[in-house]
């Protein structure tokens, strides 16, 4: 059965954090494929108007290039109108009914996930991956007990450890990893492009930055 994972975004830019943490679950969960989706624009982001939806996708898969097991998916591009990930989810499930899939959320995403549309739908129809951060707190009371029986904590686990937890998993779970331990910001990275601070290219591909300089995004 192949194993994907998906991890919808708004990737505005796509920093070295999100190839980081595309890699490590390949290796962690024995991914086949790892799968980015950006979002035309995050419904639960509507303060703030993203770059255009054709330059995150360039971007990423200028990133990606080279990557033989990461793409790019322009399944939320392609309908606009339809950016819930229960959509999103429901219609991958359809298309590829014999494969695993996981879908990956930040720290972020995990402690506002009852503001999502279907949210307990979300969590129940796929494989989760819940990627934590060193400034969010993962807590749990927020989620239904139903929910929270398919909680598989991986944290402070070793590989083999955590790869003994998850080949004795036949049920789809819930499981919260601290494999990827960085910090890293796209707030932060487009402040720094503002502000003309060039400390910024250390943050994101040197595709990515290549991009951004020609096409002056950000400032």
């Amino acid at each position: 059965m192949k194993r994907i994972a998906f991890y919808g975004g708004s990737f505005d830019p796509p920093h070295i954090g999100h190839l980081t943490i595309a890699r490590k679950l390949i290796d962690l969960f024995a991914l086949d494929e790892f799968v980015f989706i950006p979002a035309f624009h995050a419904p639960h982001k509507k303060n703030r108007k993203p770059t255009s939806a054709f330059h995150r996708f360039a971007m990423l898969s200028a990133a990606t290039n080279k990557e033989q097991k990461i793409k790019v998916s322009t399944a939320e591009l392609d309908a606009p109108e339809k950016p819930f990930t229960i959509e999103t989810q429901t219609r991958l499930k359809n298309e590829m009914p014999d494969a695993q899939i996981f879908f990956v959320i930040g720290a972020d995403s995990w402690v506002e996930i009852t503001t999502w549309r279907e949210w307990k739908s979300v969590l129940m129809l796929t494989n989760i991956i819940v990627i934590t951060r060193p400034d969010y707190e993962i807590g749990f009371s927020h989620v239904t007990e139903e929910i929270k029986s398919r909680i598989a904590d991986l944290r402070n686990k070793g590989q083999e450890e955590s790869e003994d937890i998850r080949l004795k998993t036949k049920d789809q779970k819930i499981y919260i990893t601290d494999v990827v331990n960085l910090d890293v910001s796209a707030t932060e990275i487009r402040r720094r492009i503002r502000d003309d601070d060039g400390g910024w290219r250390k943050f994101v591909p040197g595709e990515v930055a290549n991009y951004i300089k020609k096409y002056e995004l950000y400032i």
